[in-house]
């Protein structure tokens, strides 16, 4: 309700109260709105009801998608969230509705931990081929990978993943409750046993220093894959943004589950289903309002599934 409104709005209530001696001319000049406004407001009751039923309507759909997988959003995953179910709600609207029944959009946090010491030193470090260039090599040419750690009962928990950083699309994780490399060399055996037949001589996987990364056995398997390797300059966060930027939105979104994870088998069911949420329902706003795996449909097929034209400059290079 704006200003006017809400001033019309009293006016019509002290109107309504008996004891209250002022016409509607002086209630008007005290409130410093015209005479005629106020009528005009009083004759338009049936269209701001019939509004105020339509407002209504479309916050259960913004409800519906708020909430939807039980992952909260914010304006923009909602707009997306309905363009998947056909409904096209401008993100002004969705703000308003949003503003008006007072929902409110989750806010990342800052990680409140430093990223893991690094437990080992050593001189097998690779290049930086990447140099930043996340997403100019097109799909599948470029897979960015790093481990992160989660709060679990008394301890923590351990997530190794694969991202495609064109698409977006998280190609494999594994979760361990022990930093022993396996479950990093686990990673990347999942990764090419369900995308190899994807990737190309020019594929390169990028990591930081860490000592997983920089072991034997990893440079190993990455060689015998035929990929090539590529790592972030020491203590620079900025060489693998997309995968620290991944990290925080799947803690920010996993924040009220982890807190009732109890076993590690809790944390491994909510930990898959919200990858599958990721990869097949989580739109993103630069992935042409598209899931990852849908992008990555998208950009190989030049296909687009919703009901509006793609936006221009969707695709940001070219797919193998």
């Amino acid at each position: 309700m704006g200003v006017q409104d809400s001033i019309f709005a009293i006016i019509q209530e002290s109107l309504q109260d008996k004891e209250q001696l002022l016409n509607v001319s002086t209630l008007c000049e005290i409130a410093g709105v015209s005479r005629g406004g106020y009528y005009r407001w009083v004759g338009a009751a049936g269209v701001r009801a019939e509004r105020e039923k339509q407002d209504h309507k479309d916050f259960e759909l913004i409800l519906e998608a708020y909430n939807f997988r039980g992952y909260k959003k914010g304006v923009r995953s909602i707009h997306m969230r309905l363009l998947h179910t056909g409904v096209v709600m401008n993100v002004k609207k969705i703000r308003r509705l949003m503003h008006k029944y007072n929902l409110k959009c989750p806010i990342r946090k800052a990680n409140p931990y430093r990223r893991m010491a690094k437990a080992l030193k050593t001189s097998n470090v690779a290049p930086n081929l990447l140099n930043r260039q996340f997403e100019t090599h097109g799909a599948r040419a470029v897979l960015l990978t790093d481990i992160t750690y989660m709060r679990f009962k008394d301890g923590f928990l351990y997530l190794s993943t694969i991202l495609d950083a064109f698409t977006k699309e998280a190609l494999a994780h594994v979760l361990s409750d022990s930093l022993e490399i396996d479950f990093v060399l686990e990673t990347v055996q999942m990764m090419h046993r369900d995308y190899g037949v994807s990737l190309n001589a020019n594929t390169m996987i990028h990591s930081d220093q860490g000592c997983h990364y920089t072991s034997i056995q990893f440079i190993e398997i990455v060689k015998n894959l035929e990929l090539r390797q590529s790592m972030s300059r020491k203590g620079n966060c900025w060489d693998n943004a997309p995968q620290e930027s991944f990290y925080g939105h799947m803690k920010d979104e996993l924040a009220d589950k982890m807190a009732a994870w109890e076993t590690f088998e809790d944390a491994k069911r909510d930990v898959d289903d919200w990858f599958d949420y990721y990869n097949n329902e989580r739109y993103q706003w630069q992935l042409a309002k598209l899931s990852p795996r849908q992008y990555y449909q998208y950009v190989t097929t030049g296909e687009y599934p919703l009901p509006i034209d793609p936006p221009a400059d969707t695709t940001r290079g070219s797919a193998p």
